[in-house]
């Protein structure tokens, strides 16, 4: 009976907050307790946070088009832990905390209940923050996108006046640090802002408010920019001018949104029919201000997601944060005479919601029920006569040169610790690190177009100033750069130089570079890089 009890019983609003800030650091620090295979891409998030560490200032000492504000966390990181891989890990540890609290700060300002607070929460942290071990910029400008939103709904809801503005400077900080992250995702989140920020001056007859958020705002842009600030500022950032090229493409926006985007589609199916009657009686209704903000911000994150998954779209799932969003308006706003807010209800609500993301977790537990209870796994090459099933209906075509995950290893190199690579890759870094070139002469000159960058750590080399930050043509380098890396190898000016081939994508690296040291350098080796499928290579060149 007692547990009848229990299961009827409403959800505490206190008991509720406490179990969602426990799933927000329970799944925020998992990560810390695991080793991890070398993540594609991640070389960038090091060397701008390493350069950083050195002392190097963004744009004066190195050029790159995005804002500095995603390397700031790793920075910090580096300075507290040392410029390692795995710092990395703990600082998205740190970006997955603020944002689940940011996430939660939103929820309690729209005063939704505590079952459906803690359910979004839940459906937030799996779907969104959970698999994000390492920090990359298309994450980093939503958390700090939803940091911003939570310090802006508090400084609208806020009645005394300096917690009020407090919080306007946190907000506007945070969010025009999700601009100078990126500028696409950091761009909607104030549009998204502005959208609220203009409906609170209309309903409160506040207008002085909407131009403390404009000056606040520009106040953060200079602070952050000023410093920077320099002839090459305005060809490096990317605000869509030559050699940079905007990505917002009405048609691919168009064809994304009509081919796919389902999802997206219905919620926002969703949204607008659970607030149509609403709007029969739209002038008392535009003044449930809590109801209104949370429709403006639902709306506005739906619409954002729906572009930002053309404007940034690797990795391909990024712009689900749209999820936690539309979730907890629907489970709000829906007519039902169910209550979430019923401990039961709720423990059958959290179930699903575990059903539903089970793809975002279940890796997990079955790498632990494959070792417990090891199967065979039946295919058309072990089987003494065709078996169709969804395992053989299709022929084993991959490639035999290809490197399981299971066979990659661990270098005993400090700034590569706990991260494990391919065999061949680890053993390319060691030949490297023993070349006499490497080990005996003093101002070594590198130029590292790998994604190998921690090499600058342990090889001790200086990092040029005046160059790119990375080397993906296009994005990252331009025509420019590439001339004068292509006279620089001429004149042999550097000792080593690491190049590496990615066949399956399109002119990454500059060719023309690769050109020029087959005609001036000696190869001297050549090894896997660390990416997966293992059909990329580093080739290693040094000085005649």
């Amino acid at each position: 009976m007692r547990l009848v009890e229990a299961l009827r019983s409403p959800l505490n609003g206190k008991l509720s907050y406490y179990i969602s800030m426990a799933i927000i650091l329970v799944l925020a620090v998992f990560p810390l307790f695991f080793d991890y295979p070398y993540r594609i891409n991640i070389f960038l998030t090091w060397e701008g946070a390493y350069r950083m560490y050195l002392g190097q200032v963004p744009f004066k000492d190195f050029g790159l088009p995005l804002g500095y504000g995603f390397w700031l966390i790793p920075l910090l990181a580096f300075k507290l832990f040392g410029p390692y891989l795995f710092s990395l890990i703990k600082a998205q540890v740190f970006i997955n905390i603020i944002s689940g609290l940011g996430f939660l700060s939103i929820l309690r300002s729209l005063k939704v209940k505590p079952g459906i607070q803690l359910a979004s929460v839940m459906v937030y942290c799996i779907s969104f923050s959970f698999f994000n071990f390492w920090p990359w910029y298309n994450h980093t400008v939503i958390a700090f996108q939803i940091v911003g939103m939570a310090f802006l709904l508090k400084f609208m809801f806020a009645e005394i006046a300096w917690k009020k503005y407090t919080w306007l400077m946190l907000s506007t900080c945070f969010l025009f640090l999700s601009l100078f992250t990126k500028q696409d995702g950091g761009g909607l989140a104030l549009l998204v802002a502005l959208a609220l920020v203009a409906y609170h001056t209309y309903i409160t007859k506040r207008y002085l408010d909407a131009g403390l958020f404009i000056g606040a705002y520009i106040f953060w842009a200079l602070v952050f920019i000023l410093p920077v600030y320099g002839t090459e500022f305005k060809y490096w950032f990317n605000y869509g001018q030559a050699p940079h090229y905007s990505r917002i493409n009405f048609f691919d926006i168009l064809q994304e949104t009509m081919n796919a985007s389902r999802w997206e589609k219905f919620y926002l199916l969703m949204v607008i029919l659970l607030v149509l009657p609403k709007l029969k009686d739209i002038k008392n209704w535009i003044k449930e201000r809590h109801e209104v903000v949370f429709f403006l911000l639902v709306l506005g994150i739906i619409v954002e997601a729906l572009i930002f998954q053309v404007t940034s779209y690797t990795p391909p799932d990024n712009n689900i944060f749209f999820h936690s969003f539309a979730i907890p308006f629907i489970l709000t706003f829906i007519p039902w005479k169910m209550d979430l807010n019923r401990t039961g209800i709720f423990i059958i609500t959290a179930s699903l919601i575990l059903l539903w993301w089970s793809g975002t977790y279940w890796k997990y537990v079955d790498r632990i029920i494959k070792r417990v209870f090891p199967q065979e796994v039946l295919t058309a090459d072990n089987s003494d006569r065709t078996i169709i099933s969804k395992n053989t209906y299709v022929k084993n075509t991959s490639d035999s040169t290809l490197i399981d995950m299971s066979e990659w290893t661990y270098t005993k190199l400090k700034a590569f610790e706990h991260i494990y690579m391919p065999a061949p890759t680890v053993e390319g870094i060691e030949r490297m690190m023993n070349l006499d070139i490497v080990q005996n002469k003093t101002d070594l000159k590198v130029l590292n177009m790998s994604e190998l960058t921690p090499l600058a750590h342990e090889m001790s080399y200086e990092l040029e100033t005046n160059k790119p930050l990375w080397y993906h043509l296009g994005v990252g380098i331009f025509e420019e750069q590439v001339q004068e890396y292509v006279n620089e190898i001429e004149q042999k000016k550097y000792d080593l130089v690491m190049f590496e081939t990615i066949p399956y994508l399109y002119d990454f690296y500059p060719e023309e570079v690769r050109n020029a040291l087959k005609k001036e350098y000696v190869l001297k080796d050549r090894f896997l890089a660390p990416r997966r499928p293992t059909d990329s290579y580093i080739e290693v060149y040094v000085r005649p």
